[in-house]
């Protein structure tokens, strides 16, 4: 009997320190209420659903176990609400409201997010100089002018960013927000490909950042494609694209 109670108070001692993620979430989004929230996260190519609540008068709440730090993707029932979020241990704060996105309250939430705000305020940046190509034109400024003026403005904005992105992977090669940021960026591409960017931060990754499953395939099939397109002098597609096109789909909410 003794025993029996002994192992039960050692279960309970290794239960009660096990780690685990806890999500508060609140929004202001009418169109959320009663609505079936998913994270979801992809792993051998395959969407998995990794937790999942509803939403009662604007508040929502994911909670369980924790057997890695992983990041994953909130989604309402299929569609991708474009928020990527670090499970890890601690109380993690998502706040939805119609322009904006947050979640803050652990170490690499608060960094991913200090990070995606930046990358917003470039991407209004570049946005801005359309609206001012419109006025600029009203103003009746010559067209050679204002192309001139603009193209060295978005070269500018467009270095920025480009230095913004390869520091933050840089900065995070050793957790999950390296790998994450890296597969957000090489989602959109048609099949994998070997971009300056790109090229640049392997030359600088470490060993865990070049062995994280997704980095080692969409590294590995670029290289094999660009010595196919260089043998045979065209573009040529992979017979069986690894998981970017998957990435697209979940990233524009069709999975």
């Amino acid at each position: 009997m003794n025993r029996v109670l002994y192992f039960l108070a050692i279960l309970a001692v290794m239960t009660s320190c096990a780690e685990s993620y806890n999500i508060e979430g609140s929004s202001s989004l009418s169109s959320l209420d009663g609505s079936k929230l998913y994270l979801k996260a992809v792993k051998d190519g395959k969407v998995q659903n990794i937790d999942s609540c509803e939403v009662v008068h604007g508040k929502f709440r994911f909670s369980g176990m924790l057997d890695t730090v992983k990041m994953v993707n909130l989604f309402m029932d299929e569609r991708s609400l474009m928020m990527p979020i670090v499970l890890e241990t601690g109380d993690i704060r998502v706040r939805i409201e119609d322009a904006s996105r947050q979640v803050s309250g652990t170490p690499l939430n608060d960094v991913l997010y200090q990070f995606i705000d930046q990358h917003n305020q470039m991407e209004s940046r570049m946005n801005e100089l359309g609206h001012r190509e419109s006025q600029m034109l009203l103003d009746g400024i010559d067209e050679q002018v204002i192309n001139e003026q603009l193209s060295i403005e978005a070269a500018q904005i467009a270095q920025e960013e480009d230095s913004l992105v390869t520091n933050f992977i840089v900065d995070n090669f050793d957790n999950v927000l390296g790998p994450g940021v890296f597969m957000m960026i090489t989602a959109g591409f048609e099949y994998p490909i070997l971009t300056p960017q790109i090229e640049h931060i392997m030359t600088k990754a470490t060993e865990t950042f070049k062995n994280d499953p997704y980095v080692r395939e969409y590294y590995k099939t670029a290289n094999e494609i660009l010595a196919h397109q260089q043998g045979l002098d065209q573009p040529a597609v992979p017979a069986s694209e690894p998981n970017d096109s998957l990435i697209q789909n979940i990233l524009n909410g069709k999975e």
